[in-house]
């Protein structure tokens, strides 16, 4: 590919924004021919973060935004609402390993959640790791953590400020007690153990230095560590020579014979790899260069494979390991009415967790793939993890929807019942509210589901405030939550609408096709038909809609408000990709390329420069209210993006409302955030929304 670059002159510019002048930011003529076509960057220089005048950029925003949102009279109710509503707490990913179960759970206004571990399920509850000691202000987070198979030590990892850059130790869980060694570079860390506890297989990152500036991103590798002894001395299983953006996760079975590596090349492939370690063989390559995704574990004598090739709702196949290869496999539990999206085994049975209509479903099977009961659930809402123990003949699951606080659950085998063993009381007024589910039809004919959420009674007279939020990328579904946002949106009269747009994985992996890649604008379609339908029903008007997104929600909602704007009054942009040109060039963003296209070829370069948002803002548009929020340390989308995007609607925008810019400090994507961060960043958004649809 043939690149100009074309340097010309400078301008300074600045507007008014609202009820004060935002601070100006130059104007650099920047215009880059990419494959023939002339490109225009002008706040290009934005993107040096560490740059002293970018800072400085960044500090005077930052200072705007507060001196706006700071007065807004709601703001202290608003805080002291979502405090009350926050201190319900929150408990989530039950495990179970021998006979221990462990769980995540923060107390009240606690920063972080901290480890829970329980000696069967009516025990006494004790912390086992606690991140809320690690640090004076909070920000240190537990990111990821693998107990043994008998739950008497634990591998886990922290970080600090929200980087996800993540350090592991060994903790003994009987005496809190962390063993001496230390293992950095473990980003998001994949780890099996040996059943005997005495080491593992684990997932690390190359060191700073011993790759190319950049590349400490990538190139992630499995390696086996022994419980004790140096780091220094591990050794490499498998990555060498691997393609540089290649997610290996190491999985071995329970009698610790066979050790599968699944590699994962993006959100719609991957490849398995199987070896035999009572004999030492080599690397069976049990998939690889097809164009689907798998997963594997051996259980129970069975190489278990779960795939959508084939069958886009995914299907489970099953082979003997000394033929695993894909012309040997058998179809086990076929694709059927939902969409499989996780399985576990316990005894001689297998959970299977799945998705129909956006909400969640467990049935259980036979490993000889018999049929079995549907399991009951409190009602139509979201299990987000289920474990087992495929020694045992139970599973645990956590369980929650828009009005059932988040709770954990147990199912016994035996006599098929389920039974609570945490849950957190809430004095909230469910009854006050309802939701439900409506079906809109989208610009090409497509029907797709909505959530709704308001009071009880709701007169459809166009003029209640209403948050429309999305998110539709990576085959990530869209399923109801319980949040103290949510909370305090409908306790001050306002309409939540949630749409399953394309994009996501709410129908399979035809429905994350038909929104990735060449067909992405599908995604802003759905979304816009969903506003499109709030309004002609009457829920509200533009005047009273915001929508909402984050991290690839922010690209939705950057790419809608660029091609709808007269449709919204306000946008919430957080941790946003906008400049869809150049994204792949920063942080962790070459491992979506096959999700989004690369600019550098030329027929992806055709579909990303006609949606970028970045790219398609229009000097004299009056463009809606807008909140741009992103963070210093976040390690996957720079905050480049939110800096760019701001400082060009600023100066393009006649309608007069504000456009905000914060960039806030020692945080990250959004993943060990502490509790008060949170909070204060729900005050921002909401007093914004508030301030903005008329909501005083």
């Amino acid at each position: 590919m043939r690149r100009t670059l074309l340097l010309l002159f400078l301008v300074t510019s600045g507007c008014s924004t609202g009820p004060a002048k935002a601070p100006p930011a130059k104007s650099v003529t920047v215009v880059e021919t990419i494959h023939g076509v002339p490109v225009n960057d002008p706040y290009r220089w934005l993107e040096a973060g560490e740059a002293e005048e970018v800072l400085a950029w960044t500090e005077s925003q930052n200072k705007h935004t507060r001196k706006l949102l700071d007065p807004l009279k709601f703001r202290a109710s608003l805080r002291e609402r979502l405090e009350k509503l926050a201190s319900i707490g929150r408990v989530r990913s039950p495990r179970v390993f021998g006979r221990r179960v462990f769980f995540l759970k923060r107390v009240g206004l606690e920063a972080q959640p901290g480890l829970q571990v329980r000696d069967g399920y009516t025990g006494p509850t004790r912390r086992v790791i606690d991140p809320n000691t690690m640090s004076a202000d909070g920000t240190t987070a537990l990111d990821w953590w693998h107990p043994s198979p008998d739950g008497s030590l634990i591998a886990y990892g922290t970080s600090e400020g929200g980087t996800e850059l993540s350090t592991l130790r060994i903790r003994n869980v009987e005496n809190g007690q962390d063993h001496p060694e230390a293992i950095p570079h473990t980003r998001a860390c994949g780890l099996a153990w040996l059943p005997d506890g005495s080491g593992f297989y684990y997932t690390s990152y190359p060191a700073p230095g011993s790759v190319p500036k950049g590349d400490e991103k990538y190139f992630r590798k499995v390696w086996f560590h022994k419980v004790d002894t140096d780091p220094s001395q591990d050794r490499l299983i498998f990555g060498e020579k691997r393609a540089k953006e290649d997610w290996p996760e190491p999985v071995l079975s329970p009698d610790g014979r066979y050790l599968v590596i699944n590699v994962y090349q993006g959100w719609s492939k991957s490849e398995v790899y199987l070896k035999d370690l009572q004999h030492d063989g080599r690397w069976i390559p049990v998939v690889e260069k097809v164009d689907a995704q798998f997963s594997a574990r051996v259980v129970g004598g069975k190489v278990l494979v779960f795939t959508n090739h084939e069958a886009p709702r995914y299907r489970i196949m099953a082979a003997d390991p000394a033929t695993p290869k894909m012309e040997h496999w058998t179809e086990l539990v076929p694709q059927g009415d939902a969409v499989i999206t996780d399985f576990d085994v316990f005894g001689d049975r297998i959970v299977l967790l799945e998705l129909r209509d956006a909400t969640s479903r467990l049935r259980t099977v036979g490993l000889d793939g018999s049929g079995g009961p549907v399991v009951d659930l409190p009602d139509l809402g979201t299990v987000s993890e289920i474990h087992a123990d495929s020694r045992g003949a139970d599973f645990v699951f956590d369980f929650m929807s828009f009005f059932h606080a988040p709770a954990l659950y147990r199912y016994d085998g035996a006599s098929g019942k389920v039974t609570s063993f945490e849950r957190l009381p809430t004095d909230v007024d469910m009854s006050r509210f309802e939701s439900r589910q409506v079906w809109i039809v989208s610009k090409d004919g497509t029907k797709l589901p909505m959530f709704l959420v308001h009071a009880r009674g709701l007169s459809k007279d166009g003029n209640h405030p209403t948050l429309l939020y999305g998110y539709g990328g990576f085959a990530q579904s869209m399923k109801p939550f319980f949040g103290s946002a949510l909370m305090a949106w409908l306790e001050r009269g306002g309409v939540y609408a949630m749409p399953s747009i394309r994009g996501g994985g709410e129908y399979g992996e035809d429905w994350h096709k038909g929104g990735m890649l060449a067909n992405k604008q599908n995604s802003f379609d759905d979304f816009i038909a969903a506003a499109e339908w709030l309004i002609k029903e009457r829920f509200t008007s533009p005047e009273k809609l915001a929508i909402s997104g984050g991290s690839n929600g922010g690209l939705l909602v950057g790419a809608v408000l660029t091609q709808r704007p007269e449709l919204f009054r306000a946008v919430l942009c957080g941790v946003p990709l906008l400049d869809m040109v150049r994204y792949h060039r920063f942080q962790l963003a070459r491992l979506w390329i096959p999700e989004y296209g690369c600019s550098d070829n030329a027929e992806d370069f055709k579909w990303l420069f006609a949606y970028s948002p970045y790219h398609r803002v229009a000097k004299g548009t009056p463009y809606p209210a807008v909140l741009l929020t992103a963070a210093e340390g976040d390690t996957r989308v720079d905050p480049l993006h939110a800096r760019k995007m701001g400082a060009r609607l600023q100066e393009a925008t006649s309608s007069g409302r504000p456009v905000l810019v914060w960039i806030e400090k020692k945080a990250g994507h959004g993943a060990g955030k502490p509790l008060a961060k949170v909070i204060d960043q729900l005050v921002d958004e909401y007093s914004f929304l508030m301030w903005q649809l008329g909501m005083d």
